[in-house]
């Protein structure tokens, strides 16, 4: 009897002091939270002052204000509405709801930077209890992390190095990852005018070893571009671009070029140059271009020349052994197959149309004898930054 007596007393005493340890574990200062300042970002500061709440809740240092009871208050009295930011105001806003502190601050968009500001007032005395500043990189859907690892540093606890490495802003003046900078890899079209010995070649009959097409095609490709220097105003960048022409044509011309391109400005003017690489077929031949063996333009390799023992003069019957222009290197749809280069220049501009991008470009290629000029364009959407977390749903602001 006295065993089951003391066993009694002795779970009494347990629930006792864990009930007591539970109260004095439970945060006693109480602190209410003001909508903060939010310049340049589309996210509200409503929004902004829940996702504190919701932080100062985690940390469980303090009695968090209820949000409804607060908004009475703040209904009741014009001067909290709008613009309460400033020590007094927010210290008469805790002597209305009767707490302790009372937090707010401010969220800036500056350029490719987001300044994360959090102050907290002691309303008894008046004055600054906690404040904190810190720079972030530019990325508005992480704002609830950066406000996790502000209050987590103002109250000495331990934040999360990677994700605020990650999040830190980087303050260099040149960087290497595309910061605030557009990036127009996508699909390209356009149009090429043929020049000189290309022009030629392409116009030239088939019979002579030409494409037989005209001097204007059709090009269409992709580029793909990556930035290894930008600042705000300036890029440079490397390009390569895969082209396919003549399709219309029924013709298939394929080349890439590898550009260096630089982009300036807001209005995002580009300038590019680089090699363009592609294949040609050429043979030794002689291009009568006097009419004197046959139609003008007609082109004789120097093997069917040699092998026919020369060619006749329409015009005086004489067999001529050695053509009046002599054997030169020309294009030849039926000739060996080798390696074209030729120097690529271009300049355009990217037009942009809320998150579209569309760059329009002038170019011309330029090789031995002659080249392509033309214009292409290409369209492409502008992505927004991936949030740290990527399996997360985008966040929406109300």
């Amino acid at each position: 009897m006295k065993t089951k007596k003391l066993q009694s007393v002795l779970v009494l005493v347990a629930i006792f002091f864990s009930g007591m340890a539970s109260y004095f574990a439970q945060p006693s200062s109480t602190i209410a939270v003001a909508n903060p300042n939010v310049n340049a970002l589309t996210i509200k500061p409503e929004s902004v002052a829940k996702m504190m709440r919701l932080e100062l809740i985690k940390i469980n240092k303090y009695k968090v204000y209820d949000e409804f009871d607060m908004n009475e208050v703040i209904k009741a009295k014009e001067e909290y509405k709008v613009g309460c930011y400033g020590q007094n105001c927010l210290s008469k806003l805790g002597e209305e709801l009767k707490v302790d502190y009372v937090m707010s601050g401010s969220i800036d968009g500056l350029g490719n930077k987001i300044v994360v500001t959090v102050k907290i007032i002691d309303v008894r005395a008046q004055s600054l209890y906690k404040s904190a500043v810190r720079e972030f990189d530019n990325q508005e859907l992480e704002i609830q992390r950066m406000l996790e690892i502000v209050l987590a540093e103002m109250h000495g606890l331990t934040v999360d190095k990677v994700i605020a490495d990650r999040l830190a802003f980087k303050n260099e003046v040149i960087t290497s990852n595309n910061v605030g900078k557009i990036n127009n890899s996508g699909p390209r079209i356009g149009f090429a005018a043929m020049t000189g010995d290309v022009a030629e070649f392409a116009t030239r009959s088939e019979l002579y070893g030409g494409l037989g097409i005209q001097p204007i095609t059709s090009m269409i490709g992709y580029q793909i571009e990556g930035q290894y220097v930008g600042t705000d105003n300036f890029s440079a960048l490397v390009e390569g671009i895969f082209n396919i022409s003549g399709l219309e044509q029924s013709n298939f011309i394929p080349s890439f070029s590898l550009l260096n391109g630089f982009r300036f400005g807001k209005a995002n003017w580009e300038f590019a140059f680089g090699p363009r690489f592609g294949v040609k077929s050429t043979s030794i031949g002689f291009l009568d271009t006097k009419a004197e063996y046959g139609p003008e333009g007609a082109y004789y390799t120097q093997s069917e020349w040699v092998a026919s023992g020369g060619k006749v003069n329409v015009n005086t019957g004489e067999l001529i052994a050695v053509p009046y222009q002599g054997f030169t290197e020309h294009f030849d749809k039926d000739g060996s197959k080798k390696l074209a280069t030729s120097f690529l220049i271009a300049f355009g501009r990217t037009f942009q149309a809320g998150s579209l991008n569309i760059p329009v470009n002038l170019f011309y290629s330029s090789q031995k004898g002659g080249g392509f000029a033309g214009i292409n364009m290409g369209f492409n959407v502008q992505k927004s930054k991936q949030p740290i977390n990527k399996t997360t749903s985008p966040q929406r602001y109300y």
